[in-house]
């Protein structure tokens, strides 16, 4: 047995003795975090079959080395299992069995963005991280994170690649669901909460390593635009708030996350930092986050720094190499080694590595630092001792029905009753009820269905926060641009108001410019991510909204457009402020009676 196979040994010894037996290329492959899928029925991909190119599985772990893998695919528990362990058969054949990381984006919510999530594949269904931040029970985000790390071990995903701990400051920003929101003094906290229950007291055998991200803080995006596209490369602070930004991040990193990764946007203006995307700043990666904040944990890029992604249309999607785009991929990996990264997100070409150590433009010593990092992070894990997962427990771990209640609950718990002038909520049961958006099957369940407004005592409308639509893919999955309805729904939704009296539910990903429906609704209210099951509940009084709005609600684009993108809140006179809720203390259930239908 050599030394680095020894589990009585302590880990770094085990990580110095596994490095000296290394070739160059074994530890540029530990460089590259590269994207997989995996067949339904639990086979290795070779070929990309989503959205996304994605690695061929055997060729990046027999040839090119690779040990840290994400995985794209919304597979069932029982072939997940199989899959995971196929791959570890795999790795365990190799010269020195170094075995495999897998990670993944969330798999619990309601995002079906296939850049910034994953389908459940039998996930017990939470709200989004915005839920949470309506909350705003740090306890909850433990549970929350507790059940994550169970059903993701089970199928063998021992990484993360979440929480965000973001501030969501500009409204129109797109991956504002992935956040806690926009309040300074909820989001750091409930990141950190997150990796608490992710990780536990301590990396190890049983945690799942966490990786926050994005370093160190999107969100303030120019114009509201997003950094995965060239439009929107730009960060910007017109009020001067960079550090509230990085300080959302202290939290994790006293909770010892095990990896953090920084975003694709690059600074502008900022004191101290280049213009280039925050991986290739040395000051933010050597200086802020390891010099300032003492971090030692694996540095991962946001994926796609190097190489263009050729998608299913023929399209090139261009690397986000923003700032040094001139640069070739040697230059690029180059500039991101000298900044501290130790991992190339989303790549699959370790060769750049070892031709740069051949060349003498990086030391071997360099390399041996990442290295040493992403290795104490497998071995913490426990995966060299026992990397294989039981396909029955994943399949009884998988979607349980505790945890699916334990999601449920939150879904309802996380909404938020903006405004209840009329005092019509909670519904009373039996009612005429005309519905819009939400399934009548299930609406009959508590009232009944009427196919027209005028016949109707209520009608309950389900919506979603307004985006404007972009063409071709992969900008058609983010939902950006004016955050105000289109006339036509604008008008729809008023004159059904003035025909009925209207409950409008929102589900907010982002925040929505909608004083016309404030002004007709009989009751408006929002949601984080909810089934229709959990709004019925709700609107009827038999679970009670506890939520509070994580961000604010404006009330015009204009004001929207005159706000500085670092500012969180504080757009002109908005509709509904940061924190808003109305009052929901005497909510419960209602019988219909005279008064009510």
């Amino acid at each position: 047995m050599a030394p680095y196979e020894d589990p009585t040994r302590p880990i770094e010894q085990r990580v110095s003795d596994l490095i000296s037996r290394m070739t160059p290329a074994e530890k540029a492959g530990l460089m590259c975090h590269a994207p997989v899928a995996a067949r339904p029925d639990g086979g290795l991909a070779e070929e990309s079959a989503g959205p996304l190119p994605t690695a061929p599985t055997t060729h990046a772990v027999r040839d090119l080395h690779l040990r840290c893998l994400a995985l794209m695919a919304p597979v069932a528990a029982g072939p997940l299992a199989r899959w995971h362990n196929r791959l570890q058969d795999l790795a365990a054949g190799s010269r020195l069995g170094i075995p495999v990381l897998v990670s993944s984006d969330p798999r619990h919510s309601a995002n079906e963005n296939p850049l910034t999530s994953v389908p459940s594949g039998g996930c017990s269904r939470w709200p989004e991280p915005l839920g949470f931040g309506a909350i705003g029970d740090e306890e909850l985000v433990r549970e929350f994170a507790r059940v994550i790390r169970a059903e993701y071990a089970a199928v063998g995903i021992r990484l993360a690649i979440h929480p965000m701990a973001d501030l969501a400051s500009e409204p129109r920003w797109c991956r504002a669901a992935g956040t806690f929101g926009a309040d300074p003094d909820v989001v750091g906290r409930l990141a950190g909460a997150y990796v608490e229950g992710l990780q536990g007291a301590r990396l190890g055998p049983g945690s799942v390593a966490g990786m926050v991200k994005h370093w160190p803080g999107a969100g303030p995006q120019a114009g509201g635009e997003d950094a995965h596209f060239a439009r929107g490369k730009d960060q910007v602070y017109p009020a001067g708030l960079f550090e509230l930004h990085r300080e959302q991040f202290r939290p994790s990193l006293r909770a010892g996350a095990a990896a953090v990764m920084p975003y694709y946007g690059r600074p502008v203006g900022v004191p101290g930092l280049g213009e280039v995307g925050f991986a290739f700043d040395r000051e933010v990666v050597a200086g802020l986050l390891r010099r300032d904040e003492g971090y030692d944990g694996v540095v991962c890029t946001d994926f796609g720094l190097l190489t263009a992604a050729v998608l299913p249309d023929g399209s090139l999607w261009p690397a986000r190499a923003w700032g040094v785009e001139h640069l070739d991929r040697a230059g690029r990996a180059l500039l991101l080694l000298d900044a501290g990264v130790d991992q190339l997100g989303g790549e699959w070409c370790p060769e750049v590595i070892t031709d740069l150590l051949a060349a003498g433009r990086v030391s071997e010593a360099r390399i041996d630092e990442s290295v040493r990092r992403v290795l104490t992070v497998l071995f913490r894990l426990g995966l060299f001792d026992d990397p294989y997962v039981d396909e029955e427990r994943a399949v009884a771990t998988v979607g349980r029905a505790d945890f699916a209640a334990a999601g449920a609950a939150a879904q309802r718990r996380a909404m938020t009753l903006l405004s209840n002038d009329s005092g019509l909520l909670p519904l009373a049961s039996g009612i005429r009820l005309y519905v819009e958006g939400i399934d009548p099957g299930l609406a009959a369940g508590h009232a009944t269905v009427v196919g027209r407004p005028e016949d109707a005592d209520a009608a309950l409308v389900r919506i979603a926060a307004p985006y404007e639509p972009r063409k071709g893919l992969p900008e058609a999955f983010f939902h950006q641009g004016r955050l105000d309805l289109p006339d036509r729904q604008r008008e729809h939704l008023c004159a059904l108001a003035a025909t009925v009296p209207t409950v409008i539910d929102v589900f907010l990903d982002r925040p929505a410019v909608i004083p016309e429906l404030a002004g007709c609704a009989a009751a408006l209210v929002a949601d984080f991510g909810a089934g229709d099951d959990a709004v019925l509940d709700v609107v009827f009084g038999h679970a009670r909204p506890e939520g509070r709005l994580p961000f604010e609600l404006p009330r015009s684009m204009a004001a929207v457009e005159a706000h500085p993108e670092d500012l969180p809140g504080g757009t002109a006179d908005p509709v509904f402020p940061l924190g808003h809720a109305a009052d929901t203390h005497a909510w419960h259930p209602r019988a219909a009676g005279p008064g009510n239908g």
